[in-house]
């Protein structure tokens, strides 16, 4: 039996795949020349997960890989109608992100809470001005995504004394469904995204949303760029609408020098940086070589997509949180 073909659609770094020589004929492409060599592939690695060209090289009903791989927690890149509608088992990297981006995020918190932007400034200014900070611990937060991301998220906000309300596509036991967002949002002190990007959630972060929040609250996004409308944010926070926000990803990345939001005031701009920590790529590299082994052994694999929703499911589909009073919207550590 020949040996299968893996076509890795490569950046620099290149993914460490030593373990895997003998085994498996890998091929690295660029953009350019991906749309040539994906007939010839039986697997696919998008280790390059910032580029948009798997949807458009996607072979439609030609040969196709079997199996596409993306080093990335987010699948809207390459997910193309061709690609839904074929055979192609389709996975992600979860696992690898969901801890480092919930730290950031708490950081975030932290940050804002403590005003350290504020003392940063009063710093390069040398002026000693003294000002009260917010407690953390009692604090209302949404969390709008409830994957494997979210749900960490909520762990280490509820560990910091946080109230929490985590929100997903549809009810289920502890997690409310999108209906219970604008009532949850009116309340919080915090909402965070870390929501897929979908045609349901782009754009759903609108100047309509902005409004409902409280003139206290801040507005952090870990999820994906267009899901937030940038310029309605911009304009509540000129308006102080809401108190702060905070971007990691953004509809154009990178962001141009240009754009106005590098001025926009109480907004923290980091560049898609929330999930990568020190090692981060070696980690993704040793998660794909485990998965290529399940694979070439004809065993499941982790972290299938569903193809039709955009993520990888989450089991837990019981009953909805039963209603009440305003503080029992939220769950208390």
């Amino acid at each position: 039996m020949p040996e299968p073909t893996l076509l890795v659609l490569d950046t620099t770094p290149s993914p460490r795949l030593g373990r895997l020589t003998g085994r498996v004929r890998i091929r690295y492409t660029d953009e350019a020349g991906l749309a040539g060599q994906l007939p010839h592939a039986d697997a696919l690695l998008v280790w390059d997960f910032a580029s948009d060209a798997v949807r458009a090289a996607w072979p439609g009903d030609g040969p196709r890989p079997r199996w596409v791989h993306t080093a990335s927690a987010g699948v809207d890149r390459l997910l193309c109608p061709e690609l839904a509608a074929s055979d192609t088992v389709l996975t992600n990297a979860r696992g690898v992100f969901e801890r480092p981006i919930a730290e950031y995020v708490l950081g975030l918190v932290l940050a804002f809470a403590k005003d350290v932007p504020g003392t940063l400034e009063l710093q390069r200014q040398r002026r000693w001005r003294h000002r009260e900070s917010q407690q953390v611990a009692g604090a209302r937060a949404v969390v709008v995504g409830a994957g494997p991301i979210g749900r960490e998220i909520t762990r280490l906000l509820m560990a910091l004394g946080v109230q929490v309300a985590l929100v997903g596509r549809t009810a289920r036991r502890s997690i409310h469904g999108a209906e219970d967002l604008d009532r949850l949002a009116a309340l919080a002190d915090w909402v965070i995204c870390a929501a897929p990007l979908t045609e349901r959630t782009r754009g759903m972060f609108d100047a309509r949303f902005f409004g409902l929040m409280q003139p206290s609250a801040r507005f952090i996004n870990v999820g994906r760029g267009p899901m937030v409308v940038e310029d309605d944010l911009a304009d509540a926070l000129r308006r102080r609408w809401i108190a702060g926000a905070a971007l990691d990803v953004f509809a154009h990345e990178p962001l141009d020098p240009g754009s106005a939001l590098w001025d926009v005031p109480g907004l923290i701009v980091s560049p898609h940086m929330s999930g990568d920590t020190v090692g981060w790529r070696d980690r993704l590299g040793e998660q794909f070589v485990e998965m290529y082994e399940l694979w070439a052994a004809g065993k499941p694999l982790p972290n299938v997509v569903d193809k039709r929703l955009g993520y990888v499911p989450v089991g837990d589909r019981s009953e909805r949180p039963q209603p009440g009073g305003p503080d029992d919207h939220f769950s208390r550590p």
